[in-house]
């Protein structure tokens, strides 16, 4: 019996930037009712690819067919039309409109075609976030949300859509453990109803468990496809990066020096009341790496920004290197030895209009001037050692950093923040959309800067990532923290059941 047609072929499809070849001739099959998983490395095309199947971008040569029928989408409304939809990477809702309005931008439900039924898009998008298990309040302004909670709000949109062919493009990358479990039920949900899913990750365990189908692509040309039942991840990661997976970064820990950060009650107010960041305090010293671990909502990006004085209604004594900082703004923060690399890199972490050596510089340019005058070659020589420390894949340093891939763009910002030589590094999320190979890379600069005396804070939603990095561990929980032991002595399960809010109640 021949296995039914792909609801959906890309064929021989290129694409070609100004000196750059994003895809060369690639063939790719979305199949109904299963979930197609694409895999590469950070710049292998994978998203370039998606955009151009939904209607974001047109290729170069090569051709879309959807059951059956060649298409081509000039925009994506006009692929959402058609049944195609996709969540992208990075987040594309508007900040000063409600949850609601998002996710019925320009499909709004209507009286007879004149005013919009605001109740019946309140009611529908509260269907489908407590879908999310999510109740977030439909009403709310997206500004207010974390990015956790605006990748929700973006899965939300299209599933609201009920898409034939749904694209997901590192939908996990800002959600926690628990958070992930929850799409991948729906994900089966969808599945059952026949949706054709697409789905883009690094995290390569979660692509066993929920891929059927697996694509590799590398350097913009198709190299595998297979069942997923019949590889394994050391497979996936050879046909994407050519060799065996990197070692793991086991390095041995150095001694610890003295107290780098302080941090005393700090506190930063809920706007309807409450607490987002509640009384909290903690420390870090020299050499040392501390991760903190929690859910949605647990406060953990709030309580990096308030370190960094982003958030200015937050209270609380914040010590670096014996000097009291609270009082001091975000460039006195800078000044004084923090640095901070966000987890919104496309609207807090680069300048999409300024090139990748100018976004690398932009925190540090005192260290390249001359009396008034900056000294290009001086500049130009950071520049060229931070690319090289953190292999971030650009044609040249005057590449625009929107050109780069999401995970590239995110080395970027790392070594921005790294070039203000700071004494204390924040890292929010640091390896979200970042392939196998330069994560182990990251680990071992983290832990290199971190045996030099550097200080490390970082947040993150992955277990492994928090027990292979952090030498103490903290799980926040509803803006406080919940637990806090050395790696050696927290396990999965005492981390998951610290985080959850029903632990207490339990």
């Amino acid at each position: 019996m021949n296995a039914p047609a792909p609801r959906m072929r890309a064929e021989r499809v290129s694409k070609l930037y100004p000196g750059v070849q994003a895809l060369d001739a690639v063939d790719f099959e979305i199949h109904a009712g299963a979930v197609n998983v694409l895999i590469g490395e950070n710049g292998a095309g994978k998203s370039t690819l998606m955009k151009i199947i939904a209607g974001v971008e047109q290729p170069s040569a090569g051709r879309l067919v959807l059951d059956g029928a060649e298409v081509a989408f000039a925009n994506p409304a006009a692929a959402a039309r058609q049944g195609v939809c996709m969540v992208f990477q990075e987040l594309s809702l508007f900040a000063n409109l409600s949850i609601a309005e998002n996710i019925f931008i320009g499909r709004e439900r209507c009286r007879m075609g004149i005013d919009i039924d605001q109740g019946s898009e309140i009611a529908r998008a509260r269907e489908v976030l407590a879908r999310l298990r999510h109740p977030l309040d439909p009403r709310a302004l997206v500004s207010s949300l974390t990015i956790g909670q605006q990748q929700i709000v973006e899965i939300a949109r299209a599933l609201a859509q009920d898409a034939r062919v749904l694209i997901l493009d590192e939908p996990t990358s800002a959600l926690s453990t628990t958070e992930a479990e929850t799409l991948f039920g729906v994900l089966a949900e969808l599945k059952e109803r026949g949706v054709a899913i697409v789905y883009i990750s690094h995290r390569l365990e979660e692509l066993k468990r929920v891929g059927d189908h697996v694509t590799v692509l590398r350097d913009g040309r198709l190299v595998a496809t297979a069942e997923m039942r019949d590889v394994d991840v050391p497979w996936i990661v050879r046909q994407m990066i050519g060799r065996d997976a990197p070692a793991r970064a086991e390095c041995a820990r150095g001694e610890l020096g003295g107290e780098v950060l302080r941090v005393t009650d700090l506190v930063l107010p809920r706007e309807r009341g409450g607490f987002l960041v509640d009384h909290v305090s903690l420390s870090v010293r020299t050499g040392e790496i501390v991760g903190i671990y929690g859910l949605l909502g647990a406060g953990r990006t709030e309580l990096l920004e308030s370190i960094m004085g982003c958030r200015r209604d937050a209270v609380g004594r914040v010590m670096v290197a014996g000097a009291d900082i609270s009082r001091y703004d975000i460039c006195g923060r800078v000044a004084a030895g923090v640095a901070l690399v966000p987890e919104d890199r496309r609207h807090a972490g680069f300048v999409g209009t300024f090139s990748v050596a100018r976004n690398l510089t932009l925190a540090s340019l005192r260290r390249f001037t001359r009396l008034f005058h900056l000294d290009p070659a001086r500049e130009a020589s950071a520049v060229a050692t931070s690319t090289s420390d953190l292999a971030i894949k650009t044609a040249g340093p005057d590449t625009p950093v929107t050109t780069l891939s999401g995970g590239n763009q995110q080395k970027v910002v790392i070594g921005k923040a790294l070039l203000t030589r700071p004494k204390i590094l924040l890292l929010d999320e640091p390896t979200r959309g970042v392939d196998v190979g330069a994560k182990a890379e990251q680990y071992r600069l983290i832990r290199r800067l971190a045996d030099e005396g550097l200080g490390v804070l970082f947040a993150t939603s992955e277990l492994d990532e928090l027990t292979a990095l952090a030498d103490r561990v903290l799980v926040m929980r509803e803006g406080v923290i919940a637990l806090d032991l050395p790696c050696a002595d927290a396990d999965h399960d005492s981390i998951t059941a610290a985080a959850n809010p029903r632990a207490e109640a339990a």
